[in-house]
């Protein structure tokens, strides 16, 4: 049952409102005083406050505004006897949510408080979607790179600066952009995401920008591209390293300019966007071989962002199985399933050429198929099984004494490539399609490790 707090001196409008109130259903409060209303609130939340502006002591304004101060989210209906344009607007700035003239009008009274009540459900709704949404795009994970990516994104987050996102595919790099935009200072204003190589290249101009009616075939109306959506919010351009070296000298010029027209019009529009761009590719080797603007690369490479492969930080696979495990139990409304330690230690030892996406895809697919609570080795798929074989009696590589976690993995990721490498005859195509990894990514690795492939 919805609660509405009346707050008025005169004892028959009180009566009549409670009277009326409580035959549509409501549970009513009441209060003669600033004073005895505020103190009322210090016990209990009512769902709607019924607040006339003269009283005696403080005033409903003076009332308003420190109900403003102590319960931000209450909703306020003013109602005045003597009330003019200026009180109401006023009592408006003031966070009121309507204004009601005495005499009271019934009907007026109820359209208002349900009106009132309806915008109040959709902001609780709206505030739980974004409490769940924040939810489902954690950053989960105990290893020093994430604490690291923690730590810087919690330094630019709140700056305006432009964001440069790299890593392969899977590896989280919207949960990074999701999480640039969740803590700064547009937290509250649009998050728009753009996958620049879902969009065909004829298409991403009207995408980016919008189009006027009769721009081209089909434009029947005008409309907002996505760079007019995300004003005063954030733009998320995925996949940055595979638009057309066209459409990168309009977006460079909306950087520069924060100003652009539409396809098929005239007419310059100025908008305030934070741009967070991503890639797979390795942008600096896209320069080189022609394929991006290095005036965009520097303008977008403000703070750069690196997240890691899931290889490089196997600690977090067992909390991740199990953010996930936990994840799709309570989606799928099944009871929660647990891992057994021989399922874990298969899971940590498997490569995950997918990285985080092909372990939330395959938690989800055992969640789905498995028809036991536990899940064991056996329920794995067999690519994993063979990693984590428990009969090979095969010895794990061990590295010499004295090494760090971070040298062993170079040291094993160097000759595991150098290895392919020579099966392929120096292929750095076959070798990348090999280890399901891409192949800028490949070429990059190669150059750090000092590798020669034709050798």
């Amino acid at each position: 049952m919805k609660s509405i707090l009346i707050v008025d001196d005169e004892q028959s409008i009180r009566e009549s409102l409670d009277g009326i109130l409580q035959d549509e259903g409501f549970r009513t409060l009441v209060a003669e005083t600033g004073e005895e209303a505020l103190a009322l609130l210090g016990e209990e939340t009512p769902d709607l406050v019924l607040l006339d502006i003269w009283l005696p002591g403080i005033d409903g304004l003076e009332t308003l505004r420190r109900i403003r101060e102590n319960h931000q989210e209450q909703v306020v209906i003013m109602m005045s006897g003597h009330g003019t344009i200026e009180t109401a607007v006023k009592a408006t700035k003031l966070g009121a949510y309507d204004f009601i003239e005495k005499p009271l009008s019934l009907e007026k009274v109820l359209i208002s408080i349900e009106n009132a009540l309806k915008v109040n459900r959709l902001v609780e709704e709206n505030r739980s979607l974004k409490a769940k949404m924040a939810k489902e795009y954690e950053m989960v994970g105990c290893s020093a790179a994430i604490q690291n990516l923690k730590e810087q994104i919690a330094i630019a987050a709140p700056t305006s600066g432009w964001v440069l996102i790299t890593g392969e595919n899977g590896t989280g790099k919207e949960l990074v952009a999701r999480a640039i935009h969740h803590y700064s200072k547009r937290s509250d204003k649009p998050f728009v995401e753009v996958n620049c190589a879902a969009i065909p290249e004829e298409l991403i101009e009207s995408e980016l920008f919008g189009h006027e009616k009769g721009a081209f075939t089909g434009a029947t109306a005008q409309r907002k591209g996505k760079f007019d959506q995300a004003h005063e919010g954030s733009l998320f351009l995925d996949e940055i390293g595979d638009m057309s070296l066209k459409t990168q000298a309009k977006i460079l010029r909306i950087l520069q300019e924060r100003k652009f027209e539409r396809v098929g019009g005239n007419r310059t529009i100025e908008v305030d966007v934070r741009v967070i761009a991503a890639t797979n590719k390795d942008l600096e080797e896209e320069i080189q071989d022609g394929n991006f603007r290095q005036d965009l690369y520097y303008r977008l490479n403000v703070l750069p962002f690196h997240v890691p492969p899931l290889r490089e930080r196997s600690e977090d696979i067992p909390l991740l199985a199990k953010h996930f495990l936990a994840y799709f139990c309570s989606k799928e409304s099944r009871e929660i399933k647990t891992l057994e330690q021989d399922a874990i230690e298969a899971l940590t030892a498997y490569n995950w050429p997918g990285n985080v996406r092909e372990l939330k895809n395959i938690v989800e697919r055992l969640v789905i198929m498995s028809p036991r609570q536990t899940i064991g080795f056996e329920d794995l798929p067999s690519s994993i099984q063979r990693s984590g074989n428990r009969d090979s009696g095969a010895k794990p590589y061990l590295p010499a004494s004295g090494v760090s976690l971070k040298q062993a993995r170079d040291d094993f990721e160097r000759e595991f490539i150098l290895q392919k490498l020579q099966e392929n005859e120096g292929n750095i195509s076959r070798t990348a399609e090999a280890i399901e990894m891409e192949r800028s990514n490949l070429h990059r690795k190669i150059k750090s490790y000092g590798i020669e492939p034709k050798k």
